[in-house]
């Protein structure tokens, strides 16, 4: 059973404060250093990419943000994204370091689909549901965590659609 890891000198980031907040089990994954992608993230943690959750914040022509979670072994496909969320959303890029701060409070590298403002919608892509425990961020570069993938589903409410490709 996963548990919160009192040994380990937790960050306070609004991810583990909600996590916390909500009693939601999760454990605390340190890395040796700063890491800011999902290869280098599972490398620290030693898990495979598949069962990490790569988190990506996107926004359209008129600046309204979506976070998109796929597997770290997938990439988010923007056209199908869009098309999930069409006709609202058109044009989508990816958010520049600066909004990434600014709406989920991390740095580009660390971000979680937890504790957004409430206009950004939330695209999971269909695999993430088929892990049984996910590795994600936890808000801070030197810090990761794995929870049930049941639980972030239930705290995020997002739409689950198919919205990764492969990476080549």
């Amino acid at each position: 059973m996963l548990r919160s890891h009192d040994r380990i000198d937790k960050p306070e980031t609004r991810v583990i404060a909600v996590l916390d907040l909500h009693k939601i089990p999760y454990r605390l994954l340190p890395h040796s250093r700063e890491v800011f992608t999902v290869e280098e993230a599972a490398e620290q943690r030693e898990v495979f990419m598949d069962e990490m959750v790569k988190a990506i914040l996107l926004r359209d022509k008129k600046r309204r943000y979506v976070m998109t979670c796929v597997r770290g072994d997938m990439r988010v496909h923007t056209k199908a994204v869009r098309a999930v969320l069409a006709p609202e959303f058109q044009r989508l890029q990816f958010a520049s370091a600066e909004e990434i701060k600014e709406i989920t409070g991390s740095v580009k590298g660390a971000v979680a689909p937890v504790d957004l403002p409430s206009d950004v919608r939330i695209v999971f892509d269909e695999a993430i549901v088929l892990c049984e425990n996910v590795n994600l961020s936890s808000g801070h570069p030197a810090m990761g965590l794995e929870m049930k993938e049941s639980d972030l589903i239930a705290l995020c409410k997002p739409i689950i659609a198919p919205i990764a490709e492969e990476v080549i």
